[in-house]
């Protein structure tokens, strides 16, 4: 409240600040044309400017052939097995299977069936929150963003350590086993606090039990009965698999590095990553693919009609639609090409559930959207470039067909990626050493100081 009062008081000084701090921190494109910046962390031909090894996640989408960039279907690894021969080991065997990758990113090695059934266990029996945590921190300080009251809710964990700030390699694999197996909870409850404070909402606070999986936690959880179906968790538990990791590219894996490589506690490293992970050109892109689909079906009359179609994603690639942004929402990637095999995965799920539910319709205009969706791009900017669907585009009707509400998406992001960075983290514990520190030259011109008195 006492910041809106400022703002009213003085919205005058605050829009002039505004525009001032606009135009003194605007810098020239050309000056980073001329310094041969690499912004993004990019080179010119698009590639990520190498700065670290990791053994953990390998992200493949292209193959570079005379210092050309060649596009290749996407394959995704997890050290070093095929992402989707985990998936089809585990649909083989019909279990569920997000333990078993918690335990290859982690430990670098699949275990063993004794190996899984202790990991399984352990996970199990961390799930509960500690005492006064769900009414002290969860209840007592609620709040509209999902993501924002998962960062505290970290943050509060370093109350509850008793060596928190400890950089031994077992401490933190088991700091990462506590919040690999609180995840669900946090999120699950954050959900119904946010639910019961702001929408009027009964509370449904139930325990976790520990013979049960992460994704089937999760669903009893958040649902209200606590009722789900064993082929509903199967289908979370292969989203949860297929958003584990993603190699230490990615910004929420990279700030995870750039966090602990300062010598910083693992509850700061990963609050970072939170709040990267938020943003929607990172995690959050999974809901801005819904709003955007929820505008396109309000406004285009025949979803049957390609023309129709295109004519509408023009407009958002023009800037007249949507969050004017120019951004089609789940399509291109930083590193696939040809394809996202995360995409074409759920793509599955989402086709099979689509028909189950009755959403055939809006699973046709997502296919649509995906196959002309390169070629309107192209047009647009004057490209030839290789784009497919991404990950984002099929996973948020995937979890809205599963009846999990737009607020849960990112969080259980998060929930998966979670182990992901606690690798990267324990990754660059043991093989880090430096703190990184990137240079920034400055390019502003020096100036003389001038006195109060003589300024205008």
């Amino acid at each position: 409240m006492k910041k809106r009062l400022i703002v009213e008081n003085y919205n005058g000084f605050i829009d002039k600040i505004t525009d001032e701090t606009i135009a003194t921190n605007k810098i020239s494109p050309e000056l980073y044309w001329r310094y041969n910046v690499k912004r993004g962390l990019r080179n010119e031909d698009g590639t990520g400017v190498l700065v670290g090894l990791t053994e953990i996640g390998d992200v493949h989408g292209y193959i570079m052939d005379e210092n050309e960039k060649v596009p290749v279907h996407g394959r995704l690894r997890y050290r070093g097995i095929d992402v989707e021969e985990i998936i089809s080991g585990i649909l083989e065997e019909d279990r569920f299977g997000f333990e078993e990758v918690c335990y290859l990113i982690l430990f670098g090695k699949l275990p063993g069936k004794k190996e899984l059934e202790t990991f399984t266990e352990l996970l199990g029996s961390q799930r509960r929150l500690p005492d006064g945590f769900l009414e002290d921190v969860i209840l007592a300080f609620p709040s509209k963003d999902l993501m924002n009251m998962l960062a505290r809710y970290v943050l509060a964990m370093y109350s509850f350590d008793d060596d928190p700030d400890n950089l031994d390699v077992k401490n933190n694999i088991v700091q990462s086993i506590l919040l690999i197996a609180m995840f669900p909870s946090f999120v699950s409850y954050g959900y119904q606090a946010k639910e019961y404070n702001y929408n009027n909402k009964t509370l449904h606070i139930r325990n976790p039990l520990p013979e049960l999986s992460s994704a089937e936690n999760i669903l009893r959880l958040i649902r209200s009965d606590g009722q789900y179906t064993r082929e509903e968790a199967k289908i979370l538990d292969l989203f949860l698999i297929l958003h584990a990791e993603h190699g230490g590219g990615n910004n929420s894996a990279f700030a995870t590095h750039v966090v602990s490589s300062s010598g910083t506690d693992i509850y700061s490293a990963i609050v970072a990553a939170i709040g990267s992970l938020k943003g929607p050109r990172h995690g959050g892109a999974n809901i801005k693919v819904m709003g955007m689909m929820d505008e396109i079906k309000a406004n285009v009359k025949n979803w049957d009609d390609e023309n129709e179609v295109a004519d509408y994603l023009k407009k958002i690639l023009q800037k007249k639609a949507y969050d004017r942004t120019g951004l089609i929402y789940g399509i291109g990637h930083a590193v696939y090409t040809l394809s996202d095999p995360r995409a074409v995965i759920l793509k599955e799920q989402a086709k099979y559930l689509a028909e189950k539910t009755g959403r055939t319709d809006e699973f046709k205009l997502y296919d649509m959207i995906e196959r002309i969706s390169p070629a309107l791009f192209n047009e647009h900017k004057g490209l030839n470039k290789a784009i497919s669907a991404n990950v984002d585009f099929y996973s948020g009707f995937l979890l809205d067909m599963l009846g999990i509400p737009k607020d849960m998406y990112t969080p259980l992001f998060a929930v998966s990626r979670i182990v992901g960075w606690c690798g990267h983290r324990i990754e660059e514990l043991i093989n880090g050493g430096k703190i990184m520190r990137p240079a920034y030259k400055n390019v502003v011109t020096p100036k003389k100081y001038t006195k109060l008195s003589e300024r205008d």
